[in-house]
């Protein structure tokens, strides 16, 4: 499914092109190395390995051995990385003895440490297990089998135009330990003979260097925060060899979406989908945004508000829990609709980011993209505890009160953050996504920097009463916290 092809064909770039035939060889000797230290047919082998070939080469030699591989983000602490081989037992684990490469680095030179664990063989016929991103809490175990992942790559041919063909490009800068990069780039990328090529630089600059490396027709393929990064580029060079991007994970916002296509004046595409899944639906020309188009073998469903996808077996270990799978629906916990009339499928954001606040309903995506949105605030993040909290990167020149103001302006008093923090930096998953774990959050915020406090006002609320302190209001009732902005 993946290394057959013609010997001299360029199937991955980091620091030098490799070909299928180096790739063959590199995979047998890797096989040879886990071989030795006991893994074989049935076994389980966790890879804690940042983006690079030795990632590859161990994956791929893992699963030609038959065993299961559970990808651990390079990225964790040891203390996390310790409660994730407790959780997986493996029998071995492969990690970094020695890494060249800086934070920047698209890519590393490793040379790998191959190590037993007291661990078991695998439990299941799972080929994959993969850890949820973690961005409101403790990560799920997430596991696929080999048929589940032809079936995904299958799904990518289908789809068919504005994905990359053979003898094209995909500068992937999805990070390989999650489903986008790992399925979207490396595994789809083998299996259609299209060059995988990983900037050296996760910079504006050095993305659009990697683009201009080479002349084949190239894709790049990133989340939300790469496309605001490239986005801060204010004049472009020529690259005619680009012919579009492919973004998955959270909604890309209008103006952005706006302002990185008439910069670059290629077509900017969108992806949906879940770790447990994959690709779900799609839109890579931009032609029904916001909405897009379930993904061939595919059903995609609306119930009460949510969106629930066909998948015929649970996708979690160690998990019974009917609210997440039951009866071959995987419930996404994503509030959306779908058009009965052509079958297309809008996302309205994740369905625990709806809050009551003195008994109004309040959508916290509509919160966050709003302030988002507002000149002077760089990036932001709207949770909710008793009452709606933001936390905003801010432009030079901006001050946290002049973006209360100009909110002000464009939401309604209830709607509003309670509180607004001015953090330095809003934390994000391995995969790029805004943290919005409140733990996190506070944080991230300088003890320094008091936040700022604004007053509120409900429909049929007595004036100057401020529901949001948690008091109770014979007219207006104080806020209830109804889940988690989440995702």
């Amino acid at each position: 499914m993946l290394l057959s092809g013609p010997a001299d064909q360029v199937a991955l770039v980091f620091e030098a092109p490799v070909t299928r035939a180096e790739l063959r060889r590199m995979i047998a000797a890797k096989q040879s190395v886990l071989a030795a230290a006991g893994l074989g047919p049935g076994g389980s082998v966790a890879l804690c390995l940042a983006p690079s070939l030795a990632f590859v080469t161990n994956l791929l030699a893992a699963w030609r051995l038959g065993a299961r591989a559970a990808l651990l983000d390079h990225r964790l602490t040891a203390y996390e990385v310790d409660n994730a081989l407790q959780r997986l037992a493996p029998q071995v684990v492969v990690s970094a003895k020695h890494v060249t490469g800086g934070p920047l680095r698209g890519f590393v030179e490793i040379e790998e440490r191959v190590a037993t664990y007291p661990g078991r063989p695998a439990d299941t016929a799972h080929a994959l297990i993969q850890l949820s991103s973690g961005s409101t809490g403790p990560s799920k175990v997430i596991a696929r089998t080999a048929a589940n992942l032809v079936e995904e790559i299958e799904r990518y041919v289908k789809i068919g135009a504005g994905v990359p063909q053979g003898g094209e490009r995909i500068v992937s800068l999805a990070s390989m330990v999650h489903v986008l990069g790992l399925v979207g780039g490396l595994l789809y990328g083998l299996h259609a003979g299209a060059q995988l090529v990983v900037p050296a630089r996760m910079t504006a600059d050095g993305i659009l260097s990697t683009v201009a490396a080479g002349p084949e027709p190239t894709t790049l393929l990133g989340v939300p925060f790469h496309i605001e990064l490239l986005s801060s580029v204010q004049t472009p060079p020529k690259l005619p060899q680009l012919t579009g991007m492919t973004t998955g994970g959270e909604l890309v916002r209008a103006e952005v979406y706006g302002g990185f296509v008439d910069r670059y004046g290629i077509r900017l595409g969108n992806m949906y989908g879940m770790t447990e899944v994959g690709v779900i639906a799609t839109d890579l020309f931009g032609e029904h945004r916001p909405s897009l188009t379930p993904a061939p073998g595919l059903t995609v469903r609306e119930e009460a508000g949510e969106l629930l996808v066909s998948l015929p077996a649970s996708p979690y270990l160690g998990l019974v829990d009917p609210a997440r799978w039951a009866d071959g629906w995987l419930h996404t916990k994503d509030a959306g609709s779908v058009d009965e009339a052509t079958g297309r499928v809008r996302i309205h954001g994740r369905r625990d980011s709806q809050v009551s606040v003195g008994g109004l309903k309040v959508d916290l995506t509509e919160v966050e993209h709003t302030l988002a949105a507002l000149p002077g605030v760089a990036s932001a993040v709207v949770t909710f505890d008793k009452a709606i909290e933001a936390y905003v990167m801010l432009r030079d020149g901006a001050t946290a009160a002049q973006i209360q103001d100009r909110l002000a302006e464009r939401l309604a008093g209830f709607k509003r953050p309670r509180v607004l923090k001015v953090v330095d930096q809003l934390p994000r998953t391995a995969t790029g996504k805004l943290v919005r774990d409140r733990t996190a959050l506070l944080a991230a915020a300088p003890a320094s920097a008091p936040p700022v406090t604004t007053q509120v006002a409900i429909p049929g609320q007595r004036a100057g009463h401020d529901v949001t302190d948690g008091a109770t209001d014979p007219v207006a009732p104080a806020p209830v916290k109804e889940g988690n902005h989440s995702r």
